[in-house]
Formats: C-alpha cells, sequence, structure tokens
C-alpha cells in the first residue's frame, strides 16, 4: 500500500504546527541561557564562540521541524508512530539539557541527558531515513552536531570536575 499524502491547506498548517513544536522546544534555551556560571567555567580550547550557537541551533530547529513534516506527510502519525514519537522524545531531551546545565548546573546530569539525546537521534535518524529519505539526510546534519555538542558537554564536565 502506498504511503498517504497530505496536500493543500492541511499540507501547509502541518509545516507551520512542525516549526512551531520545534521553536518551542528551542525557546527553552531562551529560558535558560548559560549565564555567569557558564562564563567561568573552563571549556575546551575548539568551543566555538558563543554568538554561533544560536544561529546552528535555529537552522537545526527549521531542518529538524521539515524533516518532522515530511514524514508526517507520509503517512501522517498512524502509519509512522514509531518515527514520530522518537522525534517527540529527542525534542523532549533536547529541551531539558538547558534546564539541566544552565539551570541546574548540574553537568554529569546534562552530559547523561546528551548522551539519551543522541541515542534518540541516532534512532530517529534511522526511522526517518526509512520513512522519508530527505528527512532522515536532514537528520543526518543533526546527529552530526549532537555529536559535536556532546564532546563539548563531555568535556565541559571533565575540566570543571
Amino acid at each position: 500500500m502506498m504511503p498517504r499524502r497530505l496536500s493543500g491547506s492541511r499540507n501547509i498548517a502541518g509545516l507551520v504546527g512542525w516549526l512551531i513544536l520545534c521553536f518551542a522546544a528551542e525557546s527553552t534555551a531562551v529560558l535558560f541561557l548559560p549565564g555567569r556560571w557558564y562564563a567561568h567555567l573552563h571549556k575546551a580550547s575548539w568551543t566555538p564562540p558563543s554568538y554561533l550557537f544560536g544561529p546552528v541551533w535555529t537552522a537545526l530547529y527549521i531542518a529538524m521541524a521539515i524533516a518532522a513534516w515530511l514524514v508526517w506527510c507520509n503517512g501522517g502519525f498512524r502509519g509512522n508512530r514509531l518515527a514520530l514519537t522518537l522525534f517527540l522524545a529527542q525534542l523532549a531531551l533536547n529541551s531539558a539539557w538547558s534546564f539541566i546545565c544552565f539551570r541546574l548546573h548540574n553537568l554529569p546530569l546534562s552530559v547523561a541527558d546528551m548522551a539519551l539525546l543522541w541515542l534518540t537521534v541516532l534512532a530517529t535518524t534511522y526511522a526517518f531515513l526509512r520513512v522519508e529519505p530527505i528527512a532522515g539526510q536532514l537528520f543526518i546534519v543533526y546527529l552530526l552536531w549532537v555529536t559535536f555538542a556532546a564532546s563539548l558537554n563531555f568535556a565541559l564536565w571533565r575540566l570543571n570536575a
């Protein structure tokens, strides 16, 4: 059976919905900015300048929304329950990280959250590739960034333990 594709205004409304969901998740990062605590931590020499994180994450959230939308258009929640549930799980772990690191100042727990996030992004990438290859490819870029972010997070923890 061929997957059901959405069309017309419902399709555009779906894209807007996925964008809103992703930017709602991104807003947690804005609520819990690094602040003075983070400024005084020892960081890896390869840590990028702070001003790069906002644009990179914004582009990634747009790509994530488009990827989820593409999967959703190819069968909806009913046809892609696992892939979209994994997407929502990784989005929740992503949102939790800023709170754990920048509000709770808990570097070991932020590393644990990041490890779970990485595993969930990997699983989502695989699930998305099976449903809609372009969506999976968008998630490969996100997986690469999360890999880099996880290594930064781990280095931050080790340098400040």
